[in-house]
């Protein structure tokens, strides 16, 4: 009962001056902050654009001392892997290995319609009286949402949504389904192929995201992949084992043959290098997981 209350609070007791020793500043000094941002667009793989609020320096620093002093020890639900530590895009993609039937779901705008409202509700929920949290939001959000750009955004993202996550992760429990999601990425896996089940999580799930004040991008970012189908889960295969995409370990290969003759290559060295160690974590943490 506790969850579904969790935006109900009128707001703690602890103060600006509590606020301001937690970060290791003085009142004057943290009230003076002035929120700044330098705002572009970068287009999206699935097409259009997307805004990126980046904060000012003197923003950007506080917001790290605010993470890293307030909201690294909020705790998000458990089936959240991205921006969590011990998780990443791997992690989350071994949740859903060798299943009947994979379900992926995209939130869409998911930071800026994380609302500053409910973020300023949340602030109160966990003890901060009102002009605390106002201070807080006014530092943490933007144009009435969370600003894609800003260090705390994907932290407060997480664990705002709590109450969320337990509902999507009951309802796949309730389904005979696996629920993780990695910032704005909802997968669903199922043991068995069944189809009303899956219809059921699909719309469900879709409602339960309207509730918490949410839309689902259009149909063409919900897929619903089984097993003859190549399944994917935050970017790797997961029909047997979590691995690059073929036509990714290809052009790998390739990249390795061209450096190797001294031809030119779509990749450097050190790009490469990198590569390396992006599939060296992921065996390690699939021979961790097995």
């Amino acid at each position: 009962m506790r969850l579904w209350g969790l935006f109900k609070g009128k707001g703690g007791n602890l103060g600006v001056e509590e606020l301001a020793k937690r970060l290791g500043m003085d009142v004057a000094t943290f009230r003076g902050v002035r929120p700044s941002y330098k705002e572009f667009t970068i287009p999206k793989r699935s097409g259009g654009t997307r805004t990126i609020s980046v904060p000012s320096q003197e923003l950007k620093a506080v917001q790290k001392r605010i993470l890293r002093r307030l909201f690294q020890r909020l705790k998000a639900h458990p089936t959240v892997t991205g921006f969590e530590r011990g998780h990443s895009i791997v992690t989350n993609a071994l949740c859903h290995v060798g299943k009947a039937v994979v379900v992926r779901m995209d939130i869409k705008d998911f930071f800026a319609s994380t609302s500053a409202k409910r973020v300023d509700a949340y602030f109160r929920t966990i003890g901060w009286d009102s002009e605390a949290a106002g201070l807080l939001g006014q530092l943490c959000t933007h144009r009435g949402g969370l600003p894609q750009g800003a260090p705390t955004s994907p932290r407060i993202a997480n664990v705002v949504n709590y109450r969320m996550d337990a509902r999507l992760a009951g309802l796949a429990t309730k389904q005979g389904a696996a629920y993780t999601r990695y910032a704005d990425d909802l997968t669903f896996s199922f043991e068995n192929d069944d189809a009303t089940a899956v219809r059921r999580v699909v719309r469900t799930a879709k409602l339960i995201l309207k509730d918490e004040g949410y839309e689902v991008h259009h149909r063409k970012k919900l897929q619903v992949r089984r097993r003859h189908q190549r399944q994917t889960v935050t970017g790797l295969v997961v029909n047997q084992v979590a691995s690059l995409p073929r036509k990714t370990r290809r052009w790998l290969r390739a990249v390795d043959r061209h450096l190797v003759t001294g031809q030119t290559a779509s990749l450097t060295p050190q790009q490469r290098a990198g590569w390396r160690a992006f599939e060296a974590m992921i065996e390690h943490q699939r021979e961790t997981q097995s």
